[in-house]
């Protein structure tokens, strides 16, 4: 048996102090699971429970590496999160099994095509297109989870030197245990899944040029330039 084309590379992310690599299978997302960003946005925290979605394994961008500025929007903006990396899974986890499925922890960026995620909303569309578009989801070097607490920590993002996100890991809606529990109530988890958790309050647009930095403590940080548009 041959492959009729040649496969894409495994996308895999970088672990600090290591030289294995972690071999992606599949990306989770949690929306709406800081109640600032939920007002912010419009919502009630009380009526607006946190929601679901994923982006493609080949959103990944890793190393700073720049990223270019997608097409088909003219408002592009940014989500820190923290980023749960699973070494192990299942169906129907309780509280008591997360713990050993958690694997290691990054710094991601979710970036959101605003204008087609609003469009999608006011139409009771998927948000796909807002989500999963190329390079929307650089992430940094994985650390390995002994040790790390994420209950709470300081979690930050920076544009051209300026704060515009500032918040602790404690102001989440859900918890990490209590996101990879509801997750494996709908799909059956595995080794290399990825799960962002949400952002706190201060998303907004950025544009080609724009540098931006992000950063959890005990986690880590991530840096790179938002370029312009590939060409054809």
């Amino acid at each position: 048996m041959s492959f009729l084309f040649q496969p894409e590379p495994i996308i895999a992310v970088p672990i600090q102090g290591s030289q294995q690599l972690y071999p992606v299978r599949r990306i989770y997302c949690v929306g709406q699971n800081y109640s600032d960003h939920v007002r912010e946005m419009g919502g009630d925290p009380k009526q607006t429970p946190p929601v679901f979605f994923s982006k493609p394994a080949n959103a990944i961008v890793i190393n700073n590496q720049q990223v270019h500025y997608p097409p088909a929007t003219k408002n592009l903006h940014y989500e820190v999160e923290l980023v749960v990396a699973l070494g192990s899974g299942g169906l129907d986890l309780n509280q008591n099994d997360v713990q050993a499925c958690v694997f290691g922890y990054g710094v991601g960026i979710d970036f959101t095509r605003r204008d087609l995620q609003l469009a999608a909303k006011q139409g009771g569309k998927p948000w796909d297109v807002a989500k999963g578009f190329d390079e929307s989801a650089p992430l940094s070097a994985l650390i390995p989870a002994v040790g790390i607490d994420c209950s709470r920590g300081h979690i930050w993002l920076s544009v051209n030197g300026e704060i515009r996100q500032d918040a602790d890991l404690s102001e989440m809606i859900w918890s990490v245990s209590d996101i990879v529990v509801h997750l494996s109530t709908l799909f059956a988890l595995k080794a290399g899944d990825l799960i962002f958790t949400g952002t706190p309050a201060g998303v907004s647009a950025v544009s080609a040029g724009d540098q931006i930095k992000a950063g959890i403590a005990e986690v880590g940080e991530i840096e790179f330039e938002l370029v312009a548009p590939r060409s054809c």
